[in-house]
């Protein structure tokens, strides 16, 4: 019996130190495995650039293409485009909120898309102040009216009467060309009308119904449609329209020459 007892004692004792082994070996394993903080810095930091690193690839294409795009850089002014823009030509879309003559109007800058829904085009003049674009339709000069004790030119009231039609309230593309001395902006407009919605240069509109003249004095601008424009001026010419009818015709420029030369003299 002392024998059986002997070896079982001797059996539980292997075991015990078999199962200690055990346990000794895998702390010192775990303890031999465990990261360091370094490791795990190194780590955190490897699970995180990809992610990061996608996110900047996808986002900020996406952000450029929103901002250039969807948003887009609205110009509150004249004075706020750069000059960079008229050196390209570059377009710019907006609605005319105002027609001031005969020859020029004012455009709120509408960049990019949404507006009519998500973004709105202010209707008051205070809203307005100090927010649209001044602009001189390029490559025309249509009848003076009076202002500054200056009398108004035959077909002036009409001239202004049919721009007025054409494109108050309308949306507008404009092709940037210059400033002018006034701070304007001189461009060449171009809108869409009922019925066919085909766009329609507004300068060429102009010529075409005899109530402008082509701009011809220095500096003057046409988009590269000059030689379309000298057709319309001289189709009106030919079949009397408008300020082609008078006896006598006189330039805008010639007209507002002789008056500040009579102004000059009395």
């Amino acid at each position: 019996m002392a024998n059986n007892s002997d070896f079982w004692t001797q059996v539980q004792q292997l075991f015990r130190n078999e199962k200690n082994d055990f346990w000794t070996d895998l702390k010192q394993r775990i303890e031999r495995e465990k990261p360091s903080w370094d490791q795990r810095a190194d780590e955190l930091v490897q699970s995180l650039w990809r992610p990061i690193t996608l996110g900047l690839l996808i986002g900020l294409p996406a952000l450029y293409f929103a901002n250039k795009v969807l948003i887009g850089r609205r110009f509150k002014t004249a004075e706020h485009i750069p000059p960079e823009a008229f050196e390209r030509s570059q377009t710019i879309r907006g609605r005319v909120v105002a027609v001031g003559d005969s020859d020029n109007f004012r455009l709120y800058h509408t960049p990019g898309f949404g507006w009519g829904w998500a973004r709105q085009v202010p209707k008051t003049k205070k809203e307005l102040q100090k927010q649209t674009i001044s602009v001189r339709i390029a490559g025309v000069d249509a009848p003076e009216g009076a202002h500054f004790g200056m009398p108004a030119q035959p077909y002036s009231k009409e001239a202004k009467a049919f721009l007025t039609d054409l494109v108050l309230n309308q949306k507008v593309r404009l092709q940037l060309l210059s400033r002018d001395q006034y701070g304007r902006v001189v461009g060449m407009a171009y809108v869409r009308r009922p019925p066919f919605y085909f766009e329609k240069n507004v300068s060429a509109e102009m010529l075409k119904a005899g109530l402008a003249s082509i701009y011809t004095a220095k500096g003057a601008q046409y988009g590269g449609v000059f030689e379309k424009l000298k057709r319309y001026e001289a189709r009106a010419k030919f079949f009397k329209r408008g300020i082609w009818s008078l006896q006598f015709y006189i330039s805008p420029g010639d007209h507002k020459a002789k008056f500040l030369s009579g102004k000059s003299k009395s």
